[in-house]
């Protein structure tokens, strides 16, 4: 499996979410912890609508939660 180019701000959301831990950010969203880590390690691209889920639990725009860098390689 070839790794994203996808990052994520996903374990700084976490802690700044009262050290929300990977367990409950799983249960939230309804799958298991090893996805939630796969996400977090950039090993595993949710889907759109798992990824819409996840910001909603941070309240954070989905942008805010997930980078994608641009032609150039840079994040924006």
């Amino acid at each position: 499996m070839k790794p994203t180019r996808v990052t994520n701000s996903i374990r700084s959301l976490r802690f700044a979410h009262g050290q929300m831990t990977q367990a409950d950010l799983a249960n939230r969203i309804g799958v298991t912890r090893q996805t939630v880590i796969a996400i977090e390690q950039g090993r595993y691209s949710p889907s759109l609508e798992m990824a819409f889920q996840i910001a909603r639990v941070f309240g954070a725009a989905l942008d805010d939660v997930f980078q994608y860098p641009d032609s150039t390689g840079e994040t924006p």
